[in-house]
């Protein structure tokens, strides 16, 4: 059918657009955020741009199911002003009709969410979790920055080093302030270099002086030496003994219904029934109201992807502490949802049914 198609064709075109803005404003903020984790030790600098591509993966099902709703909603409210609407509804066809065509166009934005929630999502968040785990599980000399403080491992001590060279081996003006086993001590020296003994790592300082008291008390010891050795061994990778849920797959979650995997799993299959539901509630949402301004509905369209969204972290945190079932929540939010859009995209066919017959019966009852 023309209409269909054409209808098909503005939809592609101004879902590419918004895709294109979407996009760019969460890449945006992604790297303000990732830059931010980069000046704090939590991301490797050198892998600042790996992290953001993850998290960018994490946060396409989103963007996806925004863009589709803005499309849609965009689309068919210029119609509406340009009267395209009247021809439509002149041919005998209501709302429903359109549900044809917009499905047609929005299924395989539908799968790619549903492909991203299921397993891109939980696969971003594992490989985020993996470079800040093993960016943290680095060594003490790994941590040091040229000119700059950084703290140890064990959060214990506190290095400042000038690195001579690439490889980290040698520096000078080295300053070490610890903190274990009820002393404080401060450290400082004039140069020093990594050695290698029996398979540990260790700085030897040379020319320098060490400033050593007890916590609490105020007498200090001073020593002078010439060279000084202290460990710096590489810390063994870790992996933490719980992974947050959110990394775990969905064939997982599935595997132990806990109440937290089960609140992961509503969040995931949300935003697939959340997705479904914008593409009906759009269809609503795209009649223009003449006294209001053009962007009024779309003001109003924003609005109610926010609130959705809202509701699904409110649902994921009341499954996962077990003050609400996971079916209940499903049924109960994105249940409700596509029926009242329904109802509401068919009230004028309710109308003229009930109405007539209505008004019949009470032409009966005068007479």
């Amino acid at each position: 059918m023309l209409f269909h198609s054409s209808l098909r064709k503005e939809l592609a075109r101004s879902f590419g657009a918004t895709l294109v803005v979407l996009v760019t404003i969460v890449m945006t903020i992604t790297l303000i955020r990732t830059l931010g984790q980069a000046s704090r030790g939590i991301v490797d600098p050198q892998e600042v741009m790996l992290a953001m591509g993850y998290t960018m993966v994490g946060n396409m099902p989103p963007v996806l199911t925004l863009a589709l709703f803005i499309s849609v909603v965009g689309t068919l409210s210029r119609m509406h002003r340009d009267s395209e609407m009247v021809i439509w509804f002149t041919a005998g066809k209501g709302p429903a009709g359109l549900l044809q065509p917009l499905l047609a166009f929005a299924w395989p934005v539908i799968v790619a969410v549903a492909v991203l929630a299921m397993v891109g999502w939980p696969w971003a968040n594992r490989k985020t979790t993996e470079l800040e785990d093993r960016y943290g599980s680095r060594g003490d000399l790994q941590r040091v920055a040229p000119g700059q403080f950084q703290e140890s491992a064990g959060g214990n001590r506190v290095f400042f080093l000038d690195k001579d060279t690439p490889d980290n081996k040698s520096g000078h003006n080295v300053f070490i302030a610890t903190s274990e086993r009820g002393k404080e001590a401060v450290t400082s020296a004039r140069a020093g270099r990594v050695v290698a003994e029996g398979g540990s790592q260790f700085l030897l300082l040379s020319d320098g002086q060490r400033i050593e008291r007890r916590t609490g008390s105020s007498a200090m010891r001073v020593t002078d030496f010439a060279e000084l050795g202290t460990h710096v061994g590489e810390a063994t990778a870790t992996v933490r003994a719980n992974l947050p849920t959110r990394t775990r797959s969905t064939l997982e979650l599935l595997r132990d219904p806990v109440p937290a995997h089960l609140g992961e799993l509503s969040w995931r299959l949300g935003l697939v029934l959340a997705a479904i539901n914008f593409a009906v509630v759009a269809i609503n949402l795209s009649s223009v109201n003449p006294r209001a301004t053009r962007s009024g509905n779309m003001l109003f369209a924003l609005f109610t992807f926010i609130v959705y969204f809202n509701l699904l972290n409110v649902g994921q945190n009341w499954i996962s502490t077990g003050r609400v079932g996971f079916a209940p929540f499903l049924l109960g939010l994105h249940g409700t949802v596509l029926v009242l859009s329904l109802l509401w995209m068919n009230r004028h066919a309710l109308a003229w049914r009930f109405g007539p017959r209505r008004a019949a019966d009470q032409t009966g009852g005068g007479r």
